[in-house]
């Protein structure tokens, strides 16, 4: 695997993580230069580490954390180093457990990336979700109760 391919990598990992630890702040800033959205929804793509930190309100922690795991499957990267831009895609499963919430899929869908190396870094440029098939969120979105 190239370097650039490594880090594009390392990015989309970093999204699952950091949601799955409930580090709200360092997901948001994933999307610092870049924005973040749901096909389909009306508000449009979220813009900027601050608009995608007020969505991440509605998202329902217990002790810290969200009790979710993010698992990418199908990963395929495609870059093109001489302009410094990348595209990914991926399948999405978003696992949800708790002690009175039996573990299930919650979420399942495509992540559609566009990355982009700036001094020599990449960084997200957009994340674009499309949604295939949603369980029961109640538990992880406040605003899906």
């Amino acid at each position: 695997m190239s370097d650039s391919k490594h880090a594009i990598l390392r990015l989309m990992n970093e999204y699952c993580y950091t949601v799955d630890s409930g580090d709200l702040e360092g997901f948001a800033r994933l999307f610092e230069h870049g924005s973040f959205g749901i096909v389909g929804d009306p508000g449009g793509p979220l813009q900027g580490h601050e608009a995608v930190l007020g969505m991440l309100q509605n998202v329902t922690l217990y002790d810290g954390k969200t009790h979710t795991k993010h698992v990418m499957s199908n990963v395929q990267i495609d870059v093109d180093d001489a302009r410094g831009a990348a595209t990914a895609q991926c399948y999405i499963t978003v696992f949800q457990g708790l002690p009175d919430f039996p573990l299930q899929p919650i979420f399942i869908g495509h992540y559609h990336d566009e990355f982009e190396r700036v001094d020599g870094q990449w960084r997200f440029r957009s994340r674009s979700i499309s949604p295939d098939l949603i369980g029961d969120l109640s538990r992880h979105r406040a605003d899906m109760a």
